[in-house]
């Protein structure tokens, strides 16, 4: 078969699904819609059904944006899409995101979609590879002929590796330990060289560690399986969960447990917002750390939850977890000086208020919390 009579092909298919049940989330004609808000910038978010996504969709249509969310729902979830069109799709397919593209007058996309297990990486490397390389390439190529100039990407912390220096500053050293960290560090290098080669604009946002959840409650952390510390140590303490396992206890800090840089996910998803107004000024393509500079162990967690949700939290200690860095702490005095960021919810006191006031309210367990917790939190007794 030619190479036009399969892109035929898939064009056939795509017209046939795009009628049965691929453009979810809109009930009347996308022109409509568009013309409506005709002054704001359509902006494509890839995996916005996710966690961080679904936070920074809300920060764009807050911010005036019309976020049109683009997920695989193989992570994600539908009822996190809230305030924009969603689109069923997969990033790799070209003809498909192209016409996405067009429909919907995209302006410029956020990109999120990928897988970001750091253990599953070290057993599945050609996974991450072939989703977060291939996939993110072939979206790239689709998004740079349909004329896309500006690409905010969701980096991370591992591509740094073990580092050097504490906190870690944006030209450290970059020497991943685990297939994630060296995908992601793949893509922050084929967007240099495609703002050079093709005029791309884009943001490498090299994110700490995510968590909390959002303020008004609309949403939260929801990963299946979940391995993310403060929601887990949330179940642990609702007695969903036996307990929680702490991965090493013979690391070189002060209590032997991990420690990392916890930053709210709504101050991650306005960092977002920041860097592609920063592009759309004309600011210069730019990678920065997003993080608090100030970093928790595991311990420390476990003992905020306990205190302040009024319950033990029952925990199990565990060796090592093979890829995982001492000490991942950021500087992110460049992203404040770049975009003007200023974390607003990054205390760790509301990173597990929030987590825990959405967990609780979703929870049957959420009789298990005293009501002078469950009134601080901000959530009804029933």
């Amino acid at each position: 078969m030619t190479l036009d009579a399969s892109r035929k092909g898939r064009r056939r298919q795509f017209n046939k699904e795009r009628r049965n049940v691929r453009w979810e989330g809109i009930e009347t004609d996308v022109s409509t819609i568009l013309n409506k808000e005709a002054h704001l910038n359509a902006v494509l978010i890839t995996g916005g059904a996710g966690y961080i996504g679904s936070h920074t969709a809300k920060a764009f249509a807050r911010s005036r944006f019309t976020p049109v969310v683009l997920d695989d729902l193989s992570k994600g979830h539908s009822c996190a899409v809230k305030w924009g069109p969603f689109v069923k799709a997969d990033i790799g397919d070209y003809v498909f995101v192209r016409e996405v593209v067009r429909r919907f007058h995209i302006d410029a996309v956020v990109h999120f979609a990928a897988d970001a297990y750091v253990g599953e990486s070290m057993r599945e490397p050609r996974r991450y590879f072939q989703n977060n390389v291939s996939n993110t390439l072939a979206l790239l190529g689709a998004l740079l002929d349909a004329g896309i100039r500006y690409f905010v990407f969701s980096s991370s912390c591992a591509t740094y590796g073990i580092p050097e220096t504490f906190p870690i500053p944006e030209n450290q050293p970059q020497f991943p330990v685990n297939p994630y960290g060296e995908s992601k560090r793949f893509v922050e290098r084929a967007l240099w060289w495609y703002g050079e080669a093709y005029g791309l604009k884009s943001a490498t946002l090299r994110y700490f560690n995510a968590a909390g959840a959002d303020p008004e409650g609309e949403l939260g952390e929801d990963h299946d399986p979940e391995t993310h510390l403060v929601p887990l140590v949330i179940q642990a303490a609702l007695g969903i969960k036996p307990w929680v396992e702490i991965y090493g206890t013979d690391y070189p800090t002060p209590d032997g447990t991990a420690i990392r840089d916890y930053i709210h996910v709504s101050d991650l998803a306005e960092a977002h917002v920041l860097a592609l107004r920063h592009l759309m000024d004309g600011g210069e393509s730019t990678s920065l750390n997003l993080g608090t500079g100030r970093g928790h162990s595991i311990r420390e967690v476990i003992a905020a939850v306990s205190q302040r949700s009024g319950r033990h939290v029952p925990a199990r200690e565990a060796g090592r977890r093979p890829g995982d860095p001492p000490v991942l702490v950021a500087d992110a005095t460049l992203a404040k000086h770049v975009l003007g960021w200023r974390p607003q919810f990054s205390d760790l006191a509301t990173i597990v208020d929030t987590a825990l006031r959405w967990r609780v309210a979703r929870s049957p367990e959420m009789n298990l919390i005293s009501s002078e917790s469950m009134m601080d939190l901000g959530v009804q007794a029933p």
